[in-house]
């Protein structure tokens, strides 16, 4: 049971246009938009923060992003939802999906530009800090407003990991679940 209920239908008019909007036909709201919605303002200041439309990074670079930052934070609850969603999308193979979570930012499946943008989210969920040797690596690969963005990406799904963790939501159906270690 999440720490907050989330909220059900009816929905107030502008929480429900923006969950109509950012949620497929037919799939119902995450329980995370949903507890969202118990304060319009989070709500809000969440989709406005959002960094899911078409930036400076692809799509496969961004979900690596996502899914190696939530991994590392334990928060199962997000990386579920976009390993479900993206990772076939984006051609993950079960060898990329378990190195989200675990293993060296330069593991063998990444191409060099991933391995940058793994070692960025190391450094940052471990230093809080980016290493010269991690700036070195990403300007080889990236331009000042990709690696701005992966900044970005990087910072605003520590929060939602913050939000699902600590709210303690309760995972979706549908969403995958951390590989087991192996061993």
């Amino acid at each position: 049971m999440p720490r907050i209920a989330p909220a059900e239908p009816p929905y107030e008019p502008p929480i429900a246009a923006e969950l109509a909007r950012i949620m497929p036909p037919g799939v119902p709201p995450l329980v995370l938009f949903r507890a969202m919605a118990k304060s319009p303002r989070v709500f809000a200041k969440m989709f406005a923060g959002g960094l899911l439309d078409k930036g400076p990074l692809g799509l496969r670079q961004r979900e690596i992003l996502i899914d190696r930052t939530t991994g590392r934070l334990g928060c199962e609850y997000e990386w579920g939802v976009h390993i479900a969603l993206f990772a076939e999308r984006v051609g993950f193979m079960a060898d990329h999906v378990a190195a989200t979570v675990s293993g060296p930012s330069n593991a063998v499946c990444w191409a060099p530009a991933e391995q940058a943008l793994i070692a960025l989210v190391d450094d940052l969920v471990d230093r809080r800090a980016i290493g010269a040797a991690t700036w070195a690596q990403l300007a080889e690969h990236f331009d000042e407003p990709q690696i701005l963005e992966a900044i970005a990406v990087v910072g605003y799904y520590h929060t939602i990991s913050f939000l699902c963790v600590g709210l303690e939501l309760p995972l979706e159906a549908y969403a995958a679940r951390f590989p087991t270690p192996p061993g």
